[in-house]
């Protein structure tokens, strides 16, 4: 399976999957890694072990809830999950990981909200994030930065990298929820290609991870137009389900 890969620094492998090559078919082909939108399970764990070839290390994934709460990943929490077929689920779920083990890479699943990828590789600590647009407004980014300041990392150091997501070509929305969002985080606001009101959730991601004194590099791509990353809202125009794909990252040993 390979990798969009990203530059965060060295002894770090990190990058985003595409939808193909891979073992799924229909509405979720090819390259789904998510076990909980409908796919046949064993499809896809062997594209989750794929994954896990292409990273050199398991990869974990945390049941992500739109929310702020971040997990910190280690062999202990993992234990004896079958990491093809389950993903992390505490206190109900969780959309940030954070670890320190080079023994485990870690994901965030995602079909047109921001996969964000972030590492410090001084403190040798990375972190994921799944920023959609409730996640985002609500303060996920500022939780997994919290994080990886407790856990040793220095801001000023630290890299974000953020991967394909629906674009503010594309994202369109209410008036009134643009007006809303943009009041609690004003870069999210933008306009679609053909005019109507749409929301920018990369330029939301840099604003608040620029604040803080994070470097940021951007993939780029919008998901609604990219038939190469999956879709939920293209998926949901043509009536059908889709997959995930994912943001992944690891500590080299």
């Amino acid at each position: 399976m390979p990798l969009l890969a990203v530059d965060l620094g060295p002894d770090l492998r990190a990058g985003f999957t595409r939808r193909t090559p891979g073992a799924c078919v229909g509405s979720y082909a090819e390259a789904d890694l998510a076990q909980h939108v409908g796919d046949d399970p064993e499809s896809v764990a062997l594209n989750r072990a794929e994954l896990a070839r292409a990273l050199g290390a398991p990869v974990v994934f945390a049941r992500q809830v739109h929310g702020v709460d971040v997990v910190r990943v280690t062999d202990r929490l993992v234990g004896s999950l079958d990491l093809l077929r389950t993903d992390v689920a505490v206190d109900g779920g969780a959309d940030a990981l954070i670890t320190a083990d080079p023994a485990l890479g870690i994901g965030v699943l995602v079909a047109d909200c921001v996969p964000v990828l972030l590492a410090d590789p001084g403190a040798r600590v990375v972190a994921t994030a799944h920023a959609g647009r409730v996640g985002l407004l609500a303060g996920v980014l500022d939780a997994v930065l919290d994080e990886l300041v407790a856990a040793g990392a220095d801001l000023s150091r630290t890299r974000a990298a953020l991967g394909p997501c629906a674009g503010p070509c594309c994202y369109e929305v209410p008036a009134a929820m643009r007006e809303e969002c943009a009041g609690v985080l004003p870069a999210v606001a933008a306009t679609t290609t053909w005019g109507t009101p749409s929301l920018d959730l990369r330029a939301g991601c840099r604003a608040v991870l620029a604040a803080r004194g994070v470097g940021v590099r951007d993939v780029g791509g919008c998901t609604i137009e990219d038939e190469d990353s999956f879709s939920h809202r293209r998926a949901q125009r043509r009536g059908a389900a889709t997959g995930r794909f994912a943001g992944v990252i690891r500590l080299l040993p």
